[in-house]
This record gives C-alpha cells, sequence and structure tokens, in this order.
C-alpha cells in the first residue's frame, strides 16, 4: 500500500509465524486440528483460564453459529443483542430461525445496557449475547445474575477483547460460551479465524462434533471410536493448520503486541484529550472495574455534520488520503432482517452516536 495512505489496519509479523507456517506445511499436515491447532488451543486455554475448552474456527462468526447449534435455537425463539454491534452477533441466531431483540446500549461504554435486560425477555427468550465494544467489558455481573434467575444462556461476542478483563476476570471466561475473532483487524490474527470458548462442559462433546459436519470424528483420531459417523447437524468450522500456525506466533507474543497497542493507545488518549474536552468529542470511557484490551480508539462527535467535516478535514489538511472503514453497524437501521427483528425501548442512545476511528 502507498506510504500516503493511512489504513485501517497493518498485519503484524510478531516473532516465528512465517516459520511455522513453513513448518506446517514441510510437516505435512495443512488441514484442521493439526498439532499447530492443538498447540493454539491449548495456549489459548492457559490465557483465558477459568478451565476452559477451546476450539479454534474458520471465524468469530462461525462460533456464534456453533453457539446457536450448540443451545438447540429454533425458529420463533428470541435471543438479546446489543442494537449496536457487527452483523455477525445477531445473523448467528437469526439463521437457526430466532428473532434477535436490540437491546440499547449505554451513553458510556457502548456496550450493552444491562439495566434494560429485564424488560426485554418473555417466554421465548433463550440467551444474552454481549458484546465487549472496542475490548472493554460489559457488566457482567448484572447480565450473569440476570442468566441465572430466568434460566437463560450467556454467550459472550468476545471479538474485540481478548485478554481484557472485566473484575479481574478474563473476557471470555464468564459466560456459558464466548466466541473469538482473529480476523485481520483483530489484535491477534491470522487472517481469517476464530474460536469458541467452552466455559460449561455440558457443551463440550457436543461442541466438537459440529464443528467437524456433525460426525465423531475427533473421538475416532482420539482412539475412542474404531470408525467415525454422521450423528448430529453441524458445518465444516476447523481452521486450517497453516492458519492455526500463524496464529500460534502470535499467542506466544501476544504481551509485545498488546504492549504495543497500549502505548499507541495512550498517545492517543494523551495528546486528544485537550482537543476534545475543548471541542465537545468524546473519548473511550474505560470504567475502573475493567482492564481494556486496547482493541480500538474511537471518538464521539457532537453530530454527523461535524464528523464529516473532521474526517474532510484530515483528508485535506493533515494526510493525502484515508481510507476509512465502518464496520459496526447499528443494527436497528438495518432493513435487510426487518421482518425478523424487535425493537422495543425506541433505542434513544445509540441515536446519539457518530463515531469516527
Amino acid at each position: 500500500m502507498n506510504d500516503d495512505y493511512i489504513s485501517f489496519n497493518r498485519p503484524v509479523i510478531a516473532g516465528e509465524e512465517l516459520e511455522f507456517i513453513v513448518d506446517s506445511i514441510q510437516k505435512g499436515w495443512v488441514s484442521g486440528d493439526g498439532p499447530y491447532t492443538k498447540k493454539a488451543q491449548e495456549l489459548l486455554e492457559h490465557q483465558i483460564g477459568s478451565d476452559c475448552k477451546v476450539l479454534l474456527t474458520t471465524s468469530c462468526t462461525h462460533a456464534l453459529e456453533m453457539s446457536a447449534i450448540l443451545i438447540d435455537i429454533t425458529p420463533g425463539d428470541e435471543v438479546i443483542v446489543p442494537s449496536f454491534t457487527f452483523v455477525s452477533t445477531a445473523l448467528a441466531f437469526v439463521m437457526r430461525g430466532a428473532k434477535p431483540v436490540f437491546a440499547d446500549i449505554r451513553p458510556d461504554t457502548l456496550n450493552m445496557d444491562e439495566g434494560i435486560i429485564e424488560r426485554l425477555i418473555t417466554d421465548k427468550t433463550r440467551a444474552i449475547v454481549p458484546v465487549h465494544y472496542a475490548g472493554v467489558g460489559c457488566d457482567m455481573d448484572a447480565i450473569m445474575d440476570i442468566a441465572r434467575a430466568r434460566n437463560l444462556v450467556v454467550i459472550e461476542d468476545n471479538a474485540h477483547g481478548l485478554y481484557g478483563k472485566y473484575k479481574k476476570r478474563n473476557l471470555g471466561s464468564i459466560g456459558h460460551l464466548a466466541t473469538q475473532s482473529f480476523h485481520e483487524t483483530k489484535n491477534i490474527i491470522c487472517g481469517e479465524g476464530g474460536a469458541l470458548v467452552i466455559n460449561d462442559d455440558e457443551y463440550s462433546e457436543r461442541a466438537e462434533i459440529v464443528r467437524e459436519k456433525g460426525t465423531d470424528r475427533s473421538r475416532f483420531f482420539r482412539g475412542q471410536v474404531d470408525k467415525y459417523s454422521w450423528i448430529d447437524i453441524g458445518s465444516s468450522y476447523v481452521m486450517s493448520d497453516i492458519l492455526a500456525a500463524f496464529l500460534y506466533g502470535q499467542l506466544l507474543n501476544s504481551a509485545t503486541i498488546q504492549e504495543n497497542r497500549k502505548a499507541i493507545w495512550e498517545f492517543y488518549f494523551k495528546n486528544l484529550q485537550e482537543w476534545a474536552e475543548r471541542s465537545g468529542v468524546r473519548m473511550p470511557l474505560v470504567p475502573d472495574y475493567c482492564q481494556q484490551a486496547y482493541h480500538m480508539f474511537y471518538l464521539l462527535m457532537p453530530s454527523q455534520e461535524i464528523r464529516s467535516d473532521f474526517m474532510s478535514y484530515l483528508e485535506k489538511y493533515v494526510i493525502p488520503r484515508i481510507i476509512a472503514m465502518t464496520i459496526i453497524m447499528v443494527m436497528v437501521q438495518a432493513t435487510a432482517a426487518d421482518t425478523a427483528t424487535s425493537y422495543p425501548g425506541g433505542y434513544s442512545v445509540k441515536q446519539t452516536f457518530s463515531i469516527a476511528r
């Protein structure tokens, strides 16, 4: 890419990623569940903790799809998701016939507003899917208390939040299930990839089957059965060992990657703070009980008009060209799935936000 451009993200090689890829190819195992998949899964389990089980997947979206299958989502079920998120958070459940019920977001963290969840629950509600926006944790104590009282499953969409913490607990280790993203735009990457984090043993055995096209292939490779069979629904959610090799190299150097991102985030915060206060621009808020993942630095503009003027100014006077990508969607403004959605509450908060990143 031309140096005159500031890209939305730049893939980082932090260590031995390329060497591991070559090793994977030379050893002749480039399909799924090879040596590097096992190494990466074990390392992630150690890093996330809480006795979780990790299964690498082809994307975070696919991990969410697996979650929908594992909790037996059927047509007519309802799933509570934030109104401010990427489409995958809702789509994974819509594909199983569920209706997403959109919860408004908090004005401080932009996370799901835990205070309104109770009034969104009906006798059809099956799950709550909090998104840790920008790697800042939702109020998981409140969400888990509601889920326990109403017998609901909590699935953390932790695409932004690997290595973030909520009250000293790792994001992704709190809900019954969690999903991770290793897409090129995330902190830890492998191009395209994700993971399902299983914190409730109830889902472990079936998750392996769903991930392997509905077969008990994993049990076969462990010598637990003499042949594998098709026994459930599922799909091909297994990550290539080539991608797992790259991911393993990233995970080994996660501390360095995170320190670099922290330094960049803090540089922005320190040097933009005075200007932001003077201009009525809001910067990210991290509650005292959270340790953020340093995934994103965003600015909340006072209006859409000011946001557009700000972007035009940067393009004209600061750098020759900005490549801007808007990837977070205000879901209640989408129209493609209007017939399958529910919008109680009015969503007054999300409608006030105009974000420049």
